[in-house]
């Protein structure tokens, strides 16, 4: 076996590890952060959107209608490429809907920057979820200095809709959406 091959098989391994670790965690909204009906803190960030940075403030965003903030782990991974593609593909659902789509990591703004323009394809926002706002948000991965994989649906009134935890991208759009169709109809446009 090569000198190389050796070197990567411990890293494969400790990898798997602790792919193993993270996709036993369960996805329910029990050990999701706050809770559906909880206030959600406000706070401001740098952003890009289509690789161009701007100040996301979440209550001037909030009064445009519902906002869908969902934390992902890191940029560029497998899960947090396809959730991109999925929030992406929906944006216009969302906008139809009234909703302003932001993800937030724990990414530096020039790797979101580049995230912005191939993964998020120009649809939606990323901003950096630093320490304060994870903390806020209780997203924190136990292990790791980076967020979970979270989503929420906060009304303008900045009352959480819909709080949803899960490892896997699968489901976050849609329950996403689901609630701001929910909440769109309780709130017809005027």
């Amino acid at each position: 076996m090569p000198f190389r091959t050796k070197r990567l098989i411990p890293f494969a391994l400790g990898a798997l590890a602790l792919a193993g670790v993270l996709a036993a965690l369960p996805g329910t909204t029990a050990l999701a952060a706050l809770p559906q009906g909880a206030a959600a803190p406000d706070f401001t960030t740098q952003a890009v959107l289509a690789g161009k940075p701007f100040s996301f403030h979440l209550g001037e965003a909030l009064k445009k209608g519902p906002v869908v903030l969902y934390f992902f782990p890191a940029a560029f991974t497998s899960g947090c490429t396809i959730e991109a593609h999925d929030f992406s593909d929906a944006t216009d659902a969302f906008h139809a809907a009234g909703a302003t789509v932001i993800g937030l990591s724990h990414d530096p703004l020039d790797k979101l920057s580049r995230f912005s323009v191939t993964e998020c394809r120009n649809k939606f926002a990323v901003g950096v979820a630093d320490s304060l706002v994870i903390k806020a948000y209780k997203v924190k991965l136990p292990v790791l200095s980076m967020s979970d994989r979270t989503s929420y649906v906060i009304a303008p009134d900045g009352t959480i809709l819909m709080t949803y935890s899960a490892f896997s991208p699968q489901g976050h759009v849609a329950r996403s959406l689901a609630a701001v169709k929910a909440w769109r109809a309780g709130h017809p446009a005027s």
